[in-house]
């Protein structure tokens, strides 16, 4: 069952995206969103994370800021999104993250984090920071983060097309954590998304297998 929750939090409550499998559960995955939103996209990624068997919460990062906020992927969302990251900071959107997987811990369930684009970078921090086995796709303001140290296991994806995310910032991601797992793919910025130009299909089914994988191992 899929359903909207609230989340206490350090900055006030705020909404959350959860999912439930229909068995028992294998665990628990934190889904952090891009730059747009706790919008469709991010929800039906909580979705198929729950269809795996896991239970999904996205929570609705910019809630502190606005609440509710949806961006379409065009140039306006972009900018606005861009203005919303930097006003909430890197350390806010852990302390969001860090809420919601206590939330799941208290149940009892084993948890980890998954994220995209910028919430690829703050899944990176939330391995780093909180401890929690995490999943990066195409996280474009990782780099400035890449001393910080892992404490659980990490799984990377980058599109080789990529313009934000160019091959010298992958090579840092291998040389700075030669332990995490890290792909490539011939694609673009933000392949997992079919609402996005640069989706591309094989690409994000394969990396949604390693994924899968990656969580029934790390949160087994």
């Amino acid at each position: 069952m899929n359903h909207w929750i609230d989340i206490e939090t350090v900055h006030g409550p705020i909404r959350g995206w959860r999912c439930d499998p229909a068995g028992p559960s294998r665990g628990a995955v934190v889904v952090i969103q891009e730059i747009f939103g706790l919008n469709a996209h991010v929800r039906s990624v909580a979705e198929r994370v729950a269809s795996e068997g896991f239970v999904a919460v996205a929570p609705a990062l910019f809630d502190p800021l606005e609440r509710g906020l949806e961006l379409d992927y065009d140039d306006a969302g972009t900018q606005r999104g861009r203005e919303l990251r930097r006003e909430l900071g890197a350390d806010r959107a852990i302390d969001l993250v860090a809420a919601t997987a206590h939330l799941l811990e208290r149940g009892g369930l084993r948890t980890g984090t998954m994220g995209f684009c910028w919430g690829g970078t703050i899944a990176l921090l939330a391995n780093t920071r909180l401890g929690l086995p995490a999943v990066s796709y195409y996280g474009g303001q990782s780099v400035p983060f890449l001393d910080e140290l892992l404490r659980a296991p990490m799984m990377f994806h980058f599109g080789q097309r990529d313009p934000i995310i160019p091959p010298e910032h992958v090579a840092l991601h291998r040389s700075k954590h030669p332990g995490a797992i890290i792909h490539e793919y011939p694609a673009g910025h933000g392949f997992n998304c079919d609402q996005r130009s640069d989706h591309d299909p094989a690409s994000a089914t394969l990396a949604w297998t390693r994924t899968i994988d990656f969580f029934s191992e790390a949160l087994r």
